[in-house]
């Protein structure tokens, strides 16, 4: 592995520069807000999400306080180790330094993971579980080592506490494994126990939705009947085409991993991939949640590419149409531009002296405005209306900054919380104490 450090160090340092280009610009994201407040109310479980992201914003606060360049740098983190992974995979696969190289490509060139490795939400650290978990399992079909079974069964169990959607990925794997070795693998201790494990770093999370009458399928049903039904059965196609060349490279990957040769003793793999890929699809999900497959189909595009095309300057070419066409839309994903650079460089038009920002950069913006404008309106109130104020927020995204910003607010007031995931599924009642 030391003989490929000097081709995969690059490709970090890169993905490092860029994400923290981003991660210094604009201001929180509603959904940071949002995952930040969680960890100062750390408990088993919330509505939306497992656990772990309030545990890792109690972390991001011990160590940079509420720094925007701090608290992003986890999900950065996160991301780097997913572009390691990838290579790794790819050798482990079999592959030599041009496989480890279009690996690499493949990582930087996938546009999505500038915004997943930007912010401060699960979805980072649930894509590193989903790699870390193909790395362990590809490590056991080489060795047959019940170790990495173990760590696959951590692995799981810590994905179960990022983000439920593993579930689909656990699922995918199980009937993926039938073909390994004829499902061979099935009469192996080790993989029960590897699920006992799972299950047991988990179950705090389990014991809390069953106390809370399972509050996480309640927003599942909410976000289906608000979100979802409304999506188009083609918007997930359509949206992995919206990054053509990536996704051509991850459709050769899936194919080379059911029908080659040369990965055939990785068949599961592809089949697990099949599996998760059109589930979220006929599920309709939201086309983020596949992303997690990315890496491990990269690592086996670049296998064999690198392996079918033998001149050097063709295979560059090939890496060179896979990222470069990406480049120009890098900004568009994380924010390494000023903002009047950003509007600049794409040419936004101002209406009646205001730029219309869309996607994530409009929810980067306002908060601290909105938190002096909520302040003005509290301190114009008579003292004794101020004891018994109320903050009545119709959606986290108004909650949140309030929250983080609460010290501009002396005194003590009630705060109520109408829909914390958003979608009117559930009244949190709060109280919030001014620190001047």
């Amino acid at each position: 592995m030391k003989k490929y450090f000097p081709i995969i160090l690059p490709f970090a340092v890169a993905k490092l520069a860029i994400q923290c280009l981003g991660n210094r610009n604009y201001g929180f994201h509603r959904d940071e807000l949002l995952h930040l407040s969680v960890s100062e109310h750390l408990a088993w479980g919330y509505m939306e999400f497992p656990p772990l992201i309030g545990v890792l914003g109690k972390l991001s606060y011990w160590l940079f306080d509420y720094s925007l360049v701090g608290v992003r740098l986890l999900p950065t983190l996160a991301g780097i180790c997913i572009l390691i992974l990838c290579c790794l995979i790819a050798v482990e696969f079999g592959g030599k330094s041009k496989a480890v190289f279009l690996a690499g490509v493949g990582i930087l060139a996938f546009l999505p993971f500038y915004r997943n490795h930007t912010l401060f939400q699960p979805v980072a650290f649930d894509q590193l579980f989903w790699t870390l978990g193909f790395y362990f399992l590809v490590k056991f079909i080489n060795s047959n080592q019940r170790r990495f079974l173990v760590l696959l069964g951590i692995t799981l169990g810590l994905g179960l506490m990022t983000k439920y959607t593993i579930l689909v990925w656990a699922l995918g794997i199980f009937v993926g494994l039938f073909f390994h070795e004829k499902g061979k693998i099935f009469g192996n201790k080790w993989l029960y126990l590897s699920a006992l494990i799972a299950l047991l770093i988990f179950s705090p999370n389990l014991m809390w939705q069953i106390q809370n009458d399972l509050p996480a399928i309640k927003h599942l049903q909410a976000l289906s009947s608000t979100q979802l039904e409304q999506r188009s059965f083609f918007a997930f196609i359509l949206d992995q085409l919206e990054i053509t060349p990536p996704f051509l490279m991850f459709l050769c990957g899936l194919l080379a991993l059911i029908f080659s040769k040369i990965l055939k003793k990785y068949r599961s793999i592809g089949v697990a991939s099949l599996i998760v890929f059109l589930l979220m699809w006929f599920l309709n999900e939201k086309t983020y949640y596949v992303f997690a497959l990315y890496p491990v189909v990269f690592s086996a595009a670049a296998v064999i590419i690198a392996n079918s095309v033998k001149r050097r300057l063709v295979f560059f070419l090939i890496g060179a149409s896979i990222l470069l066409p990406m480049v120009y839309f890098i900004p568009q994903l994380t924010p390494i531009l000023p903002i009047d650079r950003f509007v600049e460089f794409y040419g936004l038009e101002e209406k009646q002296g205001r730029v219309e920002l869309t996607g994530d950069y409009t929810d980067m913006f306002g908060w601290e405005e909105q938190v002096k404008l909520v302040d003005s309106v509290y301190r114009s109130l008579p003292e004794e209306e101020r004891v018994n104020c109320v903050l009545w927020a119709e959606n986290y995204g108004e909650r949140a900054p309030l929250k983080f910003w609460e010290r501009s607010i002396i005194y003590r007031i009630q705060y109520v919380d109408m829909a914390a995931s958003g979608h009117g599924a559930m009244e949190i009642k709060m109280q919030m104490f001014g620190l001047v």
